[in-house]
């Protein structure tokens, strides 16, 4: 498999199958392939070639995607950033890319990646319109080249600075041919919905793996609760990936009682962490549905531990991100010493597969803990670890027990800075039912070690999380200083 053409034999077999479903319009094999190679010519004729990496602007539909495959048949790589960043993020994404002086963006987003790259910045009008073919020939084919960047995706940056991954040819088709499965011209075509951000891990992989599966994807390209549950029902969508924010979001919209869910087969979810009520209030409202649970990160091309289905039917292991994949290895080890934790002990998760990115054992920063019978359970992040007075722990073992509390609807922890114990507890409240900061104080003291107890709390309509559903630490510290400050 080369990615370049990943959905070649679609097209050659059944080219009016649709690939996608965007703004209610059906973009079928045929056109989307005429579409990246227009992508292509016109990219060539702009100076792209070889090594390149263009940055790539928009949300999840056909630009964005024609962008991720015709810089391939360039023997460039994409470099796909999120459409909310501002001039200045975007100008510092392009120079850890080290992306050429020719970007590609929607119309809404153009002017900001103007700005940042300094250059050209191309949208749909000269990409894939009528005049796009006459800027010149259709580039001849690339030799393929495993070592050679392929794509380029950024690390969520909910702590720090986003970070570039580079993605080459070779890990890229290993990756989706061990996820996907191959074209069945004989058998209809599956529904999927596309409703996380193309330029995150779970977009751009899946649309890529549906691409080569002969699937069609309805793209949502902004979340909204509503019109993710009309879509569903509308086009029979079978499977969706979510991350939790957006679960609890569509159970608790208006509409999800009386909208019709039948053709729902599987929900998979991830990319933060999932609140066990929330995993057992959706089973229990969505019956037909099988629910799995998947963890990885964007250095691993997407998950390498799955909680099967029938792994939710066990009550113990609700909160499991599952075991391991065939072919992985980890450890979890003392981040000091770098030695191999008691069995049951949180340590740091260190990764060990073909899918990722760079040759070695990734040291994931994301601490976790792993059962007698191969179960992980995560317990946060390196770098989130609070650190108070001498006693570290993680912050997701406070917001856990805060959410059994019937009157807090969602809740984050932070460590708050202090001159004198180094760092105090904060914690950031979206309330259900009336609570004081006394009412959440004393639950935690009655539940908790007293140094895990939160000394700040803060009550706010909603919480910073990212596009991938996970708490921006940074903006959660200066929230709760901000709001306990007046």
């Amino acid at each position: 498999m080369t990615i370049a053409h990943v959905m070649d034999e679609v097209v050659a077999i059944d080219p009016s199958r649709v690939a996608l479903v965007v703004a209610g319009d059906d973009v079928t094999y045929a056109e989307l392939d005429a579409a990246v190679t227009s992508c292509a010519t016109v990219l060539a004729a702009h100076g792209v070639g070889v090594g390149d990496r263009v940055a790539v602007v928009d949300v999840g539909g056909v630009l964005s995607t024609s962008a991720m495959l015709a810089t391939t048949r360039l023997g460039a790589a994409a470099a796909l950033m999120n459409v909310q960043l501002k001039p200045g993020e975007l100008r510092e994404l392009v120079r850890t890319a080290e992306c050429t002086a020719v970007g590609v963006a929607g119309d809404a987003y153009r002017d900001g990646l103007a700005e940042a790259v300094g250059g050209r910045v191309l949208g749909p009008n000269e990409l894939l319109g009528a005049d796009a073919r006459a800027s010149g020939d259709v580039p001849a084919e690339v030799p393929a080249d495993d070592d050679r960047d392929a794509l380029v995706l950024f690390t969520s940056g909910t702590t720090g600075l986003p970070k570039a991954i580079p993605i080459s040819e070779g890990t890229l088709a290993r990756r989706l041919a061990s996820m996907t499965l191959p074209f069945d011209p004989v058998a209809p075509p599956v529904i999927g919905m596309m409703c996380v951000p193309v330029f995150h891990v779970g977009g751009s992989l899946g649309l890529l793996g549906a691409l080569h599966s002969g699937r069609t994807t309805v793209v949502q390209p902004r979340f909204d609760a509503g019109e993710w549950l009309r879509l569903v029902s509308e086009y029979h969508v079978s499977s969706a990936f979510l991350v939790p924010t957006m679960l609890q979001r569509i159970l608790d919209h208006p509409d999800f009682p009386r909208t019709d869910l039948s053709d729902l087969r599987a929900i998979y979810y991830g990319a933060a962490a999932a609140p066990v009520e929330l995993v057992r209030r959706a089973m229990a409202a969505l019956p037909h549905v099988a629910f799995a649970n998947i963890f990885g990160q964007t250095e691993t091309l997407g998950a390498y531990t799955t909680l099967a289905p029938d792994d939710h039917f066990a009550p113990e292991r609700i909160g499991s991100v599952g075991r391991v994949m065939p072919g992985v290895e980890i450890r979890i080890v003392d981040p000091v010493t770098e030695r191999d934790v008691e069995p049951g002990e949180v340590g740091e998760l260190w990764v060990l597969s073909d899918q990722n990115v760079r040759p070695g054992w990734l040291h994931t920063g994301d601490l976790a803990r792993q059962d007698a019978d191969g179960y992980l359970y995560p317990s946060g992040r390196l770098s989130d670890t609070i650190n108070r007075g001498g006693e570290k722990f993680g912050p997701v073992e406070i917001e856990a027990v805060l959410r059994e509390h019937p009157a807090v609807a969602d809740v984050a922890a932070a460590g708050i800075p202090d001159a004198e114990m180094g760092e105090r507890v904060g914690v950031a409240v979206v309330a259900r039912a009336p609570i004081t900061a006394g009412d959440v104080k004393a639950y935690s003291r009655e539940r908790l070690a007293i140094y895990k107890t939160p000394e700040y709390v803060v009550f706010v309509d909603e919480l910073p999380y990212s596009d991938t559903g996970k708490v921006v630490r940074r903006r959660l510290v200066e929230l709760i200083e901000s709001e306990r400050r007046g």
